[in-house]
């Protein structure tokens, strides 16, 4: 287990190194995410990851690819389970599983067809343990667009160490709202 966490520790400093080598705007989102925002206030609160998640613009690909290609990830255009849109992904070697990958999220793009609504623009970051971190409100944003089983229990996390809180949902449009009131008034799902 501790070497599982190592290795996406390792993966995610990795890419972030190689991404700002060559001045990419980025931002880490995803598990790595809210685990960096919730032990900004409850260290024992945080959840271990198993892939790293990173929001590019669209127009920064060809950058993108290079840096990470340089740091030793290879490209692939993946199916992704369940979905009909195909994602961008970075295996971390020759012989490793999408799993073992840095996951590309395009900005101001729906991550998948039926999404709610795109992701957020790439704006600014916080640089924080080596890396640029998604802004809170951004991250949420990200977690209500998806809404899948992890998602969920991300927006559980956030909530139970004050991340987030009542006067939360009115920042969304209302199908966002809803859901997040939705796991705030039932917290333990």
């Amino acid at each position: 287990m501790a070497q599982a966490i190592e290795e996406v520790k390792n993966r995610l400093e990795r890419a972030a190194a190689a991404l700002g080598l060559l001045g990419v705007p980025y931002a880490v989102v995803g598990g790595n995410a809210v685990a960096a925002w919730v032990s900004r206030v409850d260290v024992a609160a945080v959840r271990n990851t198993r892939d790293v998640d990173i929001l590019l613009r669209r127009e920064d690909a060809d950058r993108a690819r290079t840096a990470l290609e340089a740091a030793g990830f290879i490209h692939r255009r993946v199916a992704s389970l369940g979905k009909a849109a195909a994602m961008d992904v970075f295996l971390d070697g020759p012989d490793a599983k999408v799993r073992d990958a840095v996951h590309i999220l395009w900005a101001r793009e729906r991550a998948v067809p039926d999404a709610i609504e795109p992701t957020p623009p790439l704006g600014d970051t916080l640089f924080t343990e080596g890396f640029q971190l998604i802004p809170l409100e951004d991250l949420v944003r990200m977690k209500l667009i998806s809404f899948r089983d992890k998602d969920r229990m991300h927006l559980r996390d956030l909530a139970s160490v004050g991340l987030i809180d009542r006067e939360w949902p009115a920042r969304f449009p209302t199908a966002l709202g809803e859901r997040l009131q939705r796991i705030l008034d039932d917290p333990e799902g």
